[in-house]
């Protein structure tokens, strides 16, 4: 998944490039490269899918988080692969602070400065893993959508309601792969 990563990464420098060349060889030598960067990123995606398909376990686990709304294969494969076994942790909120998904409170003796903040303290790969899932869930997954709207009407800042919704939805993955039972919104009204 990091050379995944490390390929959108490094889409960024021709992006800007060509966005900025005036020059029309300039211009087609960065869109050539970003066509092989996003030839290399398609041949990756299917390098997983391929080893998702080979094993009958991840596969399954795969399956199970692709039924959440937010969350696709790609992002399966990297739920399962750095969470392993949901057995592993006695609760959701324990797989969350494994993740970083926690707020931190800065603080020096008995005073207590600025705004909580996501924890830098995790495994990076997971809480990077889920922040454009947790973007698109709060469109599309209803239970993260309620809770975002909630958070929006006490005054909370966009990245508060994007860094509880990449919460939320690593407590569903864990709830799903704990279960073992596809997502279902009936058990997350609202909440």
């Amino acid at each position: 998944q990091t050379d995944r990563q490390a390929l959108q990464k490094e889409k960024t420098r021709p992006q800007n490039r060509l966005d900025e060349a005036e020059d029309e060889a300039v211009r087609r030598a960065h869109r050539g490269l970003l066509e092989e960067i996003d030839r290399q990123i398609e041949d990756l995606e299917e390098e997983i899918e391929e080893h998702v398909e080979e094993d009958p376990k991840l596969k399954d686990r795969c399956t199970l988080l692709d039924t959440i709304p937010g969350v696709g294969l790609q992002t399966a494969a990297i739920v399962v692969s750095e969470l392993g076994s949901p057995d592993r942790f006695e609760s959701a909120r324990q797989a969350a602070a494994y993740a970083g998904l926690v707020p931190s409170h800065h603080q020096s003796g008995t005073s207590v400065r600025g705004n909580p903040q996501m924890s830098k303290i995790g495994n990076a790969r997971l809480r990077r893993a889920m922040y454009f899932p947790a973007m698109t869930a709060l469109r599309f997954n209803e239970a993260i959508k309620a809770l975002g709207d909630r958070l929006k009407e006490r005054g909370k800042e966009k990245m508060v309601i994007i860094g509880a919704a990449m919460r939320k939805l690593l407590h569903i993955c864990y709830g799903v792969l704990k279960s073992g039972q596809a997502f279902d919104a009936s058990l997350h009204p609202g909440t």
